[in-house]
């Protein structure tokens, strides 16, 4: 019963300290009863203590996942129930390795080879096939952007690392306790706690109060038609959508107006790439900006290429026929009437839906099963590069951020390195309805602003659309299920920080320092008595 507890308890305090209604400095003492439960088994003589590791971490790790995704089951249960059992057996598998070296190692190297580890799951999750870092542990602090300014110099992993710091901090008091009975110097312990706390946000507070404004600024226009995607969007005519966005826009354009943003798929009824620079909605867009000589339009839309040269075939080619295959784009447009129009395609897609991982393992096992989070159902064509749309009268470069993207930060760093001057987010998050999934989205948005010191205009078709600017807070937004439009001014900056030169650094740094404790713990000659 003690172990079930603990198990509990952790999980419990994973799922208070997660946002947008959570506390996330819970998250500080979060794994600490799933370490102790760790620690009594190992102590105990029993049989099946890995079993019994993975069993009562599932427990932890299943509640954690269940009830901070569950708005998952609103696209697919299938997808749903795949996602949250996958990666919390994931998670519990990392809690039987470190059960393993903590059996063999000091209590240091374990501790190390503990956090390190981690990084390097959350790494993982970053950047293979099956990618799902919704629950990196940085993420949590989204919320609280006043405490993390220095994530500008270490992303996420930089929040993850603080978190495990200060759960090793507490355990290894409490197992000093119980081994020892005796309570430690309470001024000394004190005081290297409010240390490992509060010494980071003392360093954010002062990027904060240092931080300059730039003088650069670009007027922007954001749309949200809520079109509801099961009932509406797809049943839509692309001329229809065009009378619709007009409508909406035209409230809040001005002669000073330099970007009207749309969203994700918003042209969801899907265009033949050659043929769009002909289309009748893109003609009447172009005609509606005519009199504005300084707008941009920034919007999505569905192409596809149909073509019957098999040399043209890739992996993320879609099979029509026999002999017709096409390409399936989720794509950003750039319009104006100065340039040729520019476009950007998806390139981190959503599991199971734009892409089908490891498909000549899987698709023997679960057929054509998808998880439904973006509301396409091919395999979509992506690019290897972060294109940024650049207006040729004034140079203003933005990067466009296409919904799940946004979760990112490494790949986000792309765009600023090709020299984006601000972000958009285009994005359909109406496919969870009203729950915690659209909400933590928009959240996670202000940690990819915090890490490139960019603002970003967010256009999401049902909501929450918003202005976030390079501190991370939002500055004006509309609320999630309202059509209309919101507009407002955005920097424009040239600079590049830590983050975004560096990159991932501490997760590869952990990766090398994982490894080697596991080498050195389980192949080290035994030295002679």
């Amino acid at each position: 019963m003690k172990r079930f507890l603990l198990a509990l308890s952790s999980g419990i305090l994973l799922v208070l300290a997660w946002p947008t209604y959570g506390f996330p400095f819970l998250l500080f003492i979060a794994f600490v009863p799933l370490l102790w439960l760790e620690y009594d088994v190992r102590l105990s003589s029993s049989k099946y203590n890995y079993l019994k590791i993975l069993g009562f971490s599932y427990l932890t790790f299943f509640i954690w996942n269940l009830f901070t995704t569950s708005w998952l089951w609103y696209a697919d249960p299938f997808g749903a129930s795949f996602a949250i059992g996958v990666n919390s057996l994931l998670m519990a598998i990392l809690m039987v390795l470190y059960h393993g070296i903590a059996k063999k190692a000091s209590a240091v190297k374990s501790t190390v080879f503990l956090v390190t580890l981690w990084l390097s799951f959350e790494k993982l999750h970053l950047s293979w096939e099956f990618a799902w870092p919704w629950l990196n542990l940085g993420n949590a602090f989204s919320d609280y952007t006043s405490w993390i300014q220095w994530y500008e110099y270490t992303g996420t992993f930089g929040g993850s690392l603080w978190v495990w710091i200060f759960n090793i901090f507490s355990y290894n008091i409490l197992i000093k306790y119980l081994s020892t009975n005796k309570t430690p110097k309470l001024k000394a312990t004190l005081a290297s706690a409010l240390a490992i706390i509060c010494l980071p946000g003392l360093a954010s507070l002062a990027i904060t109060l240092t931080h300059e404004l730039s003088d650069k600024t670009a007027e922007v226009v954001i749309l949200q038609p809520n079109i509801d995607p099961y009932s509406e969007k797809y049943n839509t005519s692309n001329l229809d959508m065009v009378d619709l966005l007009i409508t909406l826009s035209e409230v809040h354009v001005t002669d000073s107006t330099h970007y009207i943003i749309a969203p994700e798929t918003v042209f969801a009824e899907s265009v033949r790439l050659n043929q769009f620079e002909n289309s009748l909605f893109k003609s009447k867009l172009k005609k509606y900006i005519r009199p504005y000589p300084n707008i941009n339009i920034l919007t999505g839309v569905s192409f596809i290429d149909f073509f019957s040269d098999p040399n043209r075939v890739r992996s993320e080619t879609n099979r029509y026929n026999e002999n017709l295959w096409y390409d399936d784009y989720n794509s950003a447009v750039f319009i104006n009437n100065r340039d040729k129009t520019q476009r950007y395609d998806k390139s981190k897609l959503v599991v199971g839906v734009e892409n089908f991982p490891y498909q000549d393992v899987l698709k023997p096992l679960i057929g054509d099963a998808m998880i439904d989070l973006g509301g396409t159902v091919a395999m979509k064509t992506t690019q290897d590069y972060r294109g940024v749309f650049k207006n040729s009268t004034t140079d203003i470069k933005v990067g466009p951020i296409i919904c799940y993207e946004s979760v990112f930060g490494e790949f986000v760093t792309g765009y600023v390195r090709n020299e984006a001057n601000f972000l958009s987010i285009i994005t359909n998050d109406a496919w969870w309805n009203n729950t915690q999934g659209h909400k933590q989205h928009l959240s996670y948005a202000k940690l990819r602003a915090i890490e490139t010191r960019r603002s970003i205009a967010r256009s999401a078709n049902t909501g929450i659309s918003a202005i976030i600017d390079p501190l991370g807070r939002i500055t004006n937004q509309l609320g999630y299920g309202i059509q209309g439009a919101i507009s407002g001014k955005v920097e424009l900056r040239s600079d590049e920080t830590f983050y975004v030169l560096a990159g991932d650094y501490l997760a590869r740094v952990s990766m090398y320092i994982a490894l080697f404790v596991f080498l050195i713990t389980h192949f080290r000659i035994a030295r002679k008595p």
